[in-house]
């Protein structure tokens, strides 16, 4: 077993889920891409050497995985969301092209001010934050002109 696959062990365990066959396939298709994967699109990826696996599973290791904090989540507008293995250099944010997809994860965020705002003007007490910025990468600003 890998050092990440035994770290994403303890986790989930801590969480209340196993590591099955199943969610194993789906950690690997994850972590051997540093692009941000669909449910789709990993979909064929796990499919590729274990073609039994649903759709369905890999929702539901999706949902258990994120509930474990081992991915990252990526909200791309609508419905459609994207995952990613958390890495190591910990949190991350995303500027994200509307025209094309492309994402790009960056970790220079100051926020601590207004997270102090929002806390004392609202009353709540802030567990984490997602920022995402939307807008047209280089490429298809170029394609347009």
């Amino acid at each position: 077993m890998l050092p990440i696959e035994r770290d994403i062990k303890t986790a989930l365990k801590e969480h209340g889920y196993k590591l099955t066959p199943q969610r194993r396939a789906v950690i690997r298709a994850i972590a051997d891409t540093h692009a941000h994967l669909t449910p789709a699109e990993l979909h064929q990826r796990v499919r590729r050497d274990n073609p039994r696996i649903g759709l369905v599973t890999v929702y539901r290791t999706l949902e258990a995985l994120t509930s474990a904090g081992l991915i990252c989540e990526l909200h791309a507008g609508e419905s459609c969301r994207s995952y990613l293995l958390r890495r190591p250099a910990g949190h991350h944010h995303h500027l994200v092209c509307s025209d094309c997809g492309q994402v790009v994860d960056f970790s220079d965020c100051d926020l601590s001010e207004l997270e102090q705002r929002l806390c004392d003007d609202t009353g709540y007490e802030l567990e984490s934050h997602l920022l995402e910025f939307l807008g047209r990468c280089p490429q298809c600003q170029k394609v347009t002109r």
